[in-house]
């Protein structure tokens, strides 16, 4: 759980188009928080939720042909 504001941490082992999105629990988009060609590398990437209503949230990282999703509790 976090609030407001949460890290989203991911490495890369290789260059390339990274998108990271946010999504509520039906599925909508709610934020694209990276959407561009990063190079080989840990990141952070940081979500303020301060203007979201508490919940839970899915962020999914997709790579090249590597998929991951995982879920975020915000609690006000």
């Amino acid at each position: 759980p976090f609030n407001p504001v949460t890290k989203i941490k991911f490495a890369l082992p290789k260059s390339g188009n990274v998108k990271l999105v946010l999504f509520d629990m039906l599925g909508r988009e709610v934020a694209a928080l990276v959407n561009k060609q990063l190079n080989q590398g840990e990141y952070e990437v940081n979500w303020d939720a301060s203007s979201y209503p508490s919940g839970t949230y899915f962020y999914k990282l997709i790579a090249d042909d590597y998929t991951e999703t995982k879920k975020m509790v915000l609690v006000k």
